[in-house]
C-alpha cells in the first residue's frame, strides 16, 4: 500500500460532510417516494401520454440543473453557502403537499418544477461546500458517501412507498402525504447542524457564470470533464422510463416502487466504496466500467419482458450510477479554481442539463413511435460513444487547486 493510500486513510470525514449526507438522505426519501409513483400516477390516473412524460421529466431535470448555474455563482460570491442551501431545501419541501392535493397534470407539473428548482438551488453550493471541507487526499470518498447515503433515501422512499400502498390499498393520493415530514427534517438539519467553514469571505464582486472571463478561466482538463459529464447524462435518461418499463411485464401497481428500491440500493452500496477506491486508482477506468454497465443494462431493459430481467437491468443501471456520479463530482472539484467551484458545478450541470432534457424528449418519442425496446437500445449505443470518450479523460493528480 502506497504512502498517499494510508495516510488517506487515516484522515477522518469532516462533519459537514456527514450532515450534507443525513440533509440528502432524508429530503431522497421524500422525493423518491413521490418520483416512484409518480408516473403511473400521471400516466394511469390522469391520462398523460409517454411523450409528455419524457417531456415533463426532461424539463424538470434540466430546469433543476441549469439552476445551478446561478446558485453556484452566487455561493462562489458570497462565500456563504449554508443561505442557498436553506433556500433550495425549503422550496422543495413546500412542494411536497401540492403533489397529493393536485386535481389536474398542471397543478402536478408545477409542483415537479418548483422541486426541481429548488434542487437546482441547491445542488452547485452543496456540491461546492463539500469540495471546500473535503481533504485532497479523500475528495472521492467524501463525494462518494454524500451521494451514498443520499442513495440510501432514495431507496427507503420506494420501500415506504410499497409499504404504503398496500397500507392504503393503492390510494396514491394518501400515499403522497407521508412525503412531507421528511422533506422539512432535511430543511431543520442544515438550519441547526450545518455551520460555514471558517475564514470564508465574500469575493467582493459577482461574476457571472457566463461571462467570457468566467469561461476563460478554467483550463481544457475541467472543460472535457464537462463534455464527458454531458455524454454520461445524454446516455441516460429518466428514472421513470424504468418505472413504465416494470409495468409494461405485468408487475402489480403496489409493487412497482420497487423499481426504484433496486435501482437505489444498487447505487448506494457502490457509491462510497467506489468513490474511495477512485482516490487510488486512475478514475477513467471506473468510469469506463460504469459505461459498460449502463451499456448491459440498456440491453437488458431492451430485450427482457420478464419481471426478473427488467429488475436485474434495473439493478445494473444503479450500479452504474455508483460507478459514475461521484467520481464526475471529484473530477470537477480537481479541475477548476478553488475560488471558482460554485460557477464549476453550475456550468458542469447547465451542460447536463440541456443533455438530460434532450435524452427524456428523444426516450419518450421513441417510445411512442417504435415501442420501449428501441428506447434502450438507443441508449446503449449512445453509452458506447460516451465510453470511447473514457479514454481521453484527463489524467488527474490529487491535490487541491
Amino acid at each position: 500500500m502506497s504512502f498517499h493510500a494510508s495516510h488517506a486513510e487515516r484522515i477522518r470525514i469532516p462533519r459537514t460532510v456527514l450532515m450534507l449526507g443525513f440533509v440528502s438522505l432524508f429530503m431522497d426519501l421524500s422525493s423518491e417516494l413521490i418520483h416512484a409513483l409518480l408516473p403511473i400516477f400521471l400516466v394511469t390516473t390522469m391520462g398523460m401520454s409517454v411523450s409528455a412524460l419524457g417531456v415533463l421529466e426532461g424539463a424538470a431535470e434540466a430546469t433543476g440543473m441549469i439552476v445551478k448555474i446561478f446558485s453556484g455563482a452566487i455561493s462562489d460570491w458570497l462565500r456563504r453557502r449554508k443561505a442557498l442551501l436553506l433556500a433550495g431545501y425549503g422550496l422543495a419541501a413546500l412542494s411536497k403537499p401540492f403533489f397529493p392535493m393536485a386535481q389536474t397534470p398542471a397543478m402536478v407539473i408545477a409542483a415537479r418544477l418548483a422541486d426541481r428548482v429548488g434542487k437546482g438551488i441547491r445542488g452547485a453550493p452543496r456540491d461546492a461546500l463539500v469540495a471546500d471541507v473535503a481533504p485532497p487526499e479523500i475528495r472521492g470518498a467524501c463525494f462518494g458517501l454524500r451521494q451514498s447515503m443520499d442513495t440510501v433515501g432514495a431507496f427507503a422512499g420506494p420501500l415506504a412507498a410499497i409499504a404504503l400502498m398496500f397500507w392504503f390499498h393503492d390510494h396514491i393520493r394518501a400515499v403522497l402525504w407521508f412525503a412531507v415530514l421528511p422533506a422539512f427534517i432535511a430543511v431543520g438539519l442544515i438550519a441547526f447542524g450545518i455551520k460555514e467553514p471558517s475564514g470564508a469571505q465574500t469575493s467582493g464582486r459577482f461574476r457571472s457564470p457566463l461571462s467570457w472571463g468566467t469561461l476563460r478561466a478554467f483550463s481544457p482538463r475541467y472543460w472535457f470533464v464537462v463534455v464527458l459529464g454531458s455524454a454520461f447524462t445524454l446516455t441516460r435518461f429518466s428514472e421513470a422510463f424504468l418505472v413504465l418499463r416494470a409495468q409494461q411485464t405485468g408487475m402489480d401497481i403496489a409493487w412497482i416502487p420497487g423499481v426504484m428500491v433496486v435501482m437505489s440500493l444498487a447505487y448506494s452500496l457502490t457509491a462510497y466504496p467506489v468513490g474511495a477506491l477512485s482516490d487510488r486508482i486512475d478514475r477513467r477506468m471506473l468510469l469506463a466500467l460504469g459505461l459498460v454497465l449502463l451499456i448491459a443494462a440498456d440491453l437488458l431493459l431492451g430485450a427482457g419482458t420478464s419481471v426478473g430481467t427488467v429488475l436485474a437491468g434495473v439493478a445494473l443501471w444503479g450500479l452504474h450510477m455508483g460507478f459514475t456520479q461521484g467520481i464526475l463530482a471529484a473530477m470537477v472539484a480537481e479541475t477548476a479554481p478553488k475560488a471558482l467551484r460554485g460557477n464549476a458545478f453550475g456550468l458542469f450541470n447547465l451542460f447536463s442539463g440541456l443533455c438530460m432534457l434532450l435524452a427524456s424528449v428523444m426516450a419518450g418519442w421513441l417510445w411512442d413511435r417504435h415501442g420501449a425496446p428501441a428506447t434502450f437500445f438507443a441508449g446503449a449505443a449512445l453509452a458506447a460513444v460516451a465510453l470511447a470518450m473514457c479514454r481521453y479523460a484527463p489524467r488527474l493528480a490529487r491535490e487541491d487547486h
